[in-house]
C-alpha cells in the first residue's frame, strides 16, 4: 500500500481537514489546525506530505521521526499542528487496513466510555449560572467556563469579585457533585493569578486551568504552594520534551496536550505515559472538530491516566457549523450521564461527510481570534 496523494479542506467553523488517499482505496483523515493560522498549517502540511506520497502509510513512527528529526528547525505550534494531523490520517488508514479501532492497535482499551465536558459563559463569561443548571439538565457531570475577562498585571479587586461571584453561581446551580474547571485561558498575570486562586479555592474547582502563560511556568509552584486546587496546563505546549521539564518539576496535576497540535496520536500517547509515572492525570484540550475529537477519544480508551475530555458540541465559537454536521453517524458521540461510548469503528472510528466537507470548503473560513485591549491602549492577553 502506498499513499497516492492529499487534500486539504477549510471549513467552518475554523478547522483544517486532511484526507490521504492509498493506492488500496482506503483513505484517512486528520485535523491538522491552529485556530486562528489554519491557512498557515496547511502550508505545513503540503511541505511536509511531499516526502510522504509514494511511501507505505503503515510505517507510522518511521514517518513520524522523518517528519520531526529530518528538519534543522523542529517543534512549536505550526509544525507539530502539521505533524499530527497527518499522524492521525495515517492511523485511519492503519485502522482501516486492519478493520480495527485505532484503540485496538495501542494496546487496546483501558475503559469502555470517557467523562466529557461541556464549555459555558463564552470569551467573556456571563449567565454562567444558568448555563450550568441547563448543562446539568442535559446530563453532562462537568462544565469549564473562562474565569475572568482581560486581567492587567495588577487590576482591580472588583474584577476578582465578579469572577468569584459567577464560580459561587456555577456551584449554586450545578450542586456540590458538578465538576467546575475554570480556565484562566493565560489571561492572567502572576500577580492577580496567585490572588484569584485563593479567592475560587472555597467553591472546590475540579482545576484551575493555565493560570499563568505557559512561558511562565515556574510562576506554578508559587500558586500549588498556596492552594490545594488541582493546577492543568499545556494545550499550548507541543513535544514531549516540553511536557518533560513540566513534569520534573512536579507542580501541574493535570496535562492537556492538543492531539490536534502536539503531534499527533504516536506523540501524545507518549506523553501521556510520561505523565502516568509522574502520576499526574490527563484532561486532553479539543475545542476542535469530529476528527479531533475521535483521535482523543481512541488514546483515552488506552490511558488509564486520562480522566475527562473537553469537546466542542455547541460551543461559543461554532456559530453555523458544529461538531456533528461534518459526520455521517451523527449518534457516534451520544453524551450519556456525561460519559461517551469510545468510538468502535475502524481507523478513527467515525465516517466523515465528504460531500459536506467539500461543500463547506467551498465556503471555508478565515477564522481570527479577537484583539483584546486594556483601557490605556495595550495589547491584553486572550
Amino acid at each position: 500500500m502506498k499513499i497516492t496523494g492529499f487534500e486539504l479542506f477549510q471549513v467552518p467553523p475554523r478547522w483544517l481537514f486532511l484526507k490521504i488517499d492509498t493506492s488500496e482505496g482506503i483513505v484517512g483523515w486528520g485535523e491538522p489546525v491552529i485556530e486562528g493560522k489554519a491557512a498557515t498549517v496547511k502550508a505545513a502540511v503540503v511541505e511536509l506530505m511531499e516526502g510522504l506520497v509514494g511511501k507505505d502509510p503503515q510505517h507510522i513512527e518511521d514517518h513520524w521521526n522523518m517528519m520531526y528529526r529530518s528538519g534543522f528547525y523542529r517543534g512549536g505550534a505550526v509544525f507539530m499542528s502539521a505533524i499530527a494531523g497527518i499522524d492521525q490520517a495515517l492511523w485511519d488508514i492503519k485502522g482501516k487496513f486492519f478493520k480495527a479501532p485505532i484503540y485496538q492497535l495501542l494496546g487496546g482499551k483501558a475503559r469502555d466510555t470517557m467523562k466529557v465536558y461541556s464549555w459555558i459563559g463564552g470569551d467573556r463569561p456571563s449567565e454562567v449560572g444558568a448555563a450550568a443548571k441547563e448543562m446539568v439538565q442535559k446530563g453532562f457531570r462537568a462544565v469549564k467556563m473562562n474565569a475572568t475577562e482581560e486581567l492587567q498585571y495588577i487590576d482591580s479587586f472588583d474584577k476578582i469579585d465578579a469572577a468569584v461571584a459567577r464560580i459561587a453561581a456555577v456551584r449554586e446551580a450545578g450542586g456540590p457533585a458538578l465538576g467546575i474547571g475554570i480556565d484562566f485561558h493565560g489571561r492572567v498575570h502572576r500577580p492577580m493569578a496567585k490572588i484569584l486562586a485563593r479567592e475560587l479555592e472555597p467553591y472546590r474547582p475540579m482545576f484551575i486551568e493555565e493560570p499563568v502563560l505557559p512561558e511562565n511556568n515556574e510562576v506554578l509552584r508559587e500558586i500549588a504552594n498556596a492552594v490545594s486546587i488541582p493546577i492543568a496546563t499545556g494545550e499550548r505546549m507541543f513535544s514531549r520534551w516540553e511536557f518533560k521539564r513540566l513534569l520534573i518539576d512536579g507542580y501541574v496535576d493535570i496535562i492537556q496536550p492538543d492531539l490536534s497540535h502536539a503531534g499527533g496520536i504516536t506523540e501524545c500517547k507518549k506523553i501521556f505515559s510520561m505523565a502516568e509515572a509522574f502520576d499526574v492525570a490527563v484532561a486532553p484540550h479539543c475545542p476542535l472538530g469530529p476528527i479531533a475529537l475521535a483521535a482523543c477519544l481512541q488514546v483515552d480508551a488506552t490511558c488509564h491516566n486520562a480522566f475527562i475530555q473537553e469537546q466542542s458540541l455547541g460551543i461559543h465559537y461554532n456559530q453555523g457549523s458544529d461538531l456533528l454536521d461534518y459526520i455521517v453517524e451523527r449518534n457516534v458521540f451520544d453524551y450519556d450521564d456525561g460519559y461517551v461510548k469510545i468510538p468502535n469503528g475502524p481507523g478513527l472510528g467515525i465516517e466523515i461527510n465528504e460531500n459536506h466537507v467539500r461543500k463547506l470548503a467551498a465556503i471555508g473560513h478565515n477564522w481570527r481570534n479577537p484583539v483584546w485591549r486594556h483601557k490605556d491602549g495595550s495589547i491584553a492577553e486572550w
